[in-house]
């Protein structure tokens, strides 16, 4: 869902310098779960989504040989779209278990949730871990706090089972907020983070790694589908990779460093002239952030390319001039990013959806986030240290 604070205090101290996927439930055999995902009402605008994956994967028979990873156990997990820039899925914590909505985000590494510890106003939206209802629980007198871009919560560590569709880490450290400030608008439970463990807040051991270290995953590997447009079908995926996602080859780029879903990009253009990132930069690939963030001036001069104007908190352009592709090159590979995925349409006109990152690290750095993901499908190989790219289908 979002870049925590401490990573972009991270870019300048290291470098010098959301929300998920929607699932439901289809079991293609026993060594595979699939839970698709679904984009559900907005809170802004009542939509429905449309079952067009799901009635593509019912059409075609599911093989083991389709497996990017032979012999291991893929979990394919459903998320549900909010506002059509967060995605959700569910999990269950506790004995016997309570069921929660949460974002399911690269850019941070803690799982945290709503409780009964917390009175801030925020939790009246929230769905809440009563932890005197489960048997298996147990508290610790640890502390922590997050700051995102977005908010902030301050909590503590406890401990007990979590389950993500078939997967279950039993004794699994999380937090409970005890205060909540800036996501009072958003009706998510909690987040489960999935970078590196390096990035975790509170030190507790991520979800992915303790199911990683125990073996419930076979391959260190997990992957995103976004629907676009008002399609079910949203995905998160762990322990392989199905291929019917995306088409041709994967593209693979290595981290900058293990320890942050970041990768060296090549440049940014438009129009076959680079317009940023003209001597290389970084780019982090965060299923948290609903946009694509860079810094300020950049952003400043693309919206002047395309002929943006400011008219309130946004920028508005003509709906009815042919804009071009904004091009994001990775590790020599071209990611067109459309016009049709960077301006949206309200009641007052067409808008460009590119936004500053609110703490600019001095190295130039953009975040990749659903609007970029939505058109790529995105592997994570905590194995390898590498995202892999391919068009989404």
């Amino acid at each position: 869902m979002l870049r925590t604070q401490s990573s972009l205090n991270t870019w300048s101290q290291e470098r010098s310098m959301k929300w998920i996927v929607l699932l439901g439930l289809v079991a293609f055999s026993e060594c595979i779960v699939k839970i698709p995902l679904r984009r559900v009402k907005t809170m802004r605008n009542t939509l429905r989504g449309k079952n067009m994956l799901n009635n593509f994967l019912k059409e075609h028979a599911y093989r083991l040989s389709q497996m990017s990873f032979r012999g291991s156990n893929l979990t394919i997990h459903p998320l549900k779209n909010i506002e059509d820039v967060v995605y959700m899925g569910s999990i269950t914590i506790g004995t016997p278990p309570q069921e929660f909505q949460v974002i399911f985000d690269t850019g941070s590494s803690d799982l945290w949730m709503a409780s009964d510890f917390c009175a801030t106003a925020a939790y009246s939206t929230h769905n809440r871990f009563r932890y005197h209802l489960s048997s298996t629980f147990r508290i610790t007198n640890k502390t922590f706090s997050v700051a995102y871009e977005s908010g902030r919560m301050k909590g503590v560590v406890a401990h007990d089972t979590v389950r993500i569709g078939d997967l279950v880490s039993t004794d699994q450290p999380f937090g409970l907020s005890m205060e909540e400030y800036g996501f009072e608008d958003i009706t998510f439970d909690g987040i489960l983070g999935l970078n590196y463990p390096n990035m975790s807040s509170s030190g507790a051991i991520p979800i992915f790694d303790k199911l990683k270290n125990e073996g419930a995953i076979s391959e260190p590997v997990f992957a995103f589908y976004l629907s676009t447009d008002e399609q079910e079908g949203s995905v998160v995926m762990f322990g392989g990779v199905d291929h019917r996602y995306y088409k041709g080859e994967l593209n693979w780029v290595p981290l900058i460093q293990a320890g942050d879903w970041m990768v060296h990009m090549d440049s940014i253009s438009m129009r076959r002239k680079v317009i940023a990132c003209s001597g290389g930069c970084e780019a982090v690939v965060d299923t948290g952030v609903s946009v694509i963030k860079g810094p300020r001036t950049l952003i400043d001069n693309i919206r002047k390319l395309i002929g943006a104007t400011p008219w309130g908190s946004k920028h508005y352009v003509s709906c009815f001039v042919d804009l071009p592709s904004i091009i994001f090159t990775i590790n020599g590979i071209n990611y067109p990013v459309p016009a049709r995925a960077y301006i949206l349409k309200n009641y007052r006109g067409c808008y460009f959806i590119f936004e500053e990152i609110a703490v600019s690290p001095p190295i130039e750095t953009w975040i990749l986030g659903d609007i970029f993901l939505r058109l790529y499908f995105s592997v994570y190989d905590r194995g390898n240290d590498r995202i892999g790219l391919a068009r989404a289908v």
